[in-house]
């Protein structure tokens, strides 16, 4: 689809990947760009139309689909990392990485999938993480919310088929976000301006998946090989010798 004349929604669009998503929705001539947050306040850019949601809320969702039915374009941004293990950590956590990314992106496909079929068909953008693909221990929760995610994209990419929507899931490896940045983590960042042009190229280009970086592109390629192998490439350890205990809770769309 064409993101010149179109309607899109973007989750989480106060700060991070999801405001620049929004920004790159005008720069390329969208006619309407919904900027959402939990906080709507926090949405300080011009051109957009701010709407309050909270993805994990049904009312929220509702509220908003009933809003914005002239959506044929919907980022599915909103997100959290608790830096949590599932086995040693908090289960509320776990719970919470679940509710956001897997249900609380399933309540948004089912609010706006009657939309899109109005309106064309459209696209569902649903950002996904390298991390889909691989644990990383002390953020395991986020991994098993994110292979969830993945999961849910494949799924209703199918069932969305025959109503002529395209569902795009892009991944992605560390990003220079205020998510990434909470983790004070000393590595190397994509520039998040790459990521979302990528991820609109690739709609634009009717792609089911977006792999934005190489890091991406590595971890979809070893999904074939031992798990062992590949986890000791990456950190010189065994997979059974990592622990890494998260503390904080960083979260993105406020």
């Amino acid at each position: 689809m064409k993101i010149a004349g179109s309607t899109a929604l973007v989750t989480g669009a106060n700060r991070g990947l999801g405001r620049v998503f929004a920004e790159e929705l005008l720069e390329r001539g969208a006619t309407k760009v919904y900027a959402t947050a939990r906080r709507p306040e926090s949405v300080d850019m011009s051109g957009v139309e701010v709407l309050r949601l909270d993805i994990t809320d049904p009312d929220s969702v509702a509220a908003a689909a009933a809003v914005a039915g002239d959506v044929d374009l919907l980022i599915n941004n909103a997100g959290i990392a608790t830096a949590q293990n599932v086995v040693t950590g908090d289960p509320d956590a776990l719970r919470a990485e679940i509710d956001t990314h897997l249900f609380g992106t399933l309540s948004m496909v089912k609010a706006f999938a009657p939309a899109l079929a109005r309106n064309g068909g459209g696209a569902i953008v649903n950002l996904l993480s390298v991390v889909s693909w691989r644990a990383i221990a002390g953020n395991n929760a986020y991994h098993v919310a994110k292979a969830a995610e993945w999961a849910l994209t494949n799924s209703i990419r199918l069932e969305l088929a025959e109503q002529g929507t395209l569902v795009t899931g892009l991944h992605l490896g560390a990003t220079d976000t205020d998510m990434m940045r909470g983790f004070g983590w000393d590595i190397p960042m994509n520039d998040p301006a790459d990521v979302v042009s990528a991820a609109l190229d690739g709609v634009e280009h009717d792609e089911l998946e977006v792999l934005a970086d190489d890091s991406s592109r590595q971890a979809k390629a070893a999904l074939a090989e031992d798990p062992r192998s590949v986890y000791r490439e990456l950190t010189g350890a065994d997979p059974l010798d990592l622990v890494r205990p998260g503390e904080q809770v960083h979260q993105d769309g406020n």
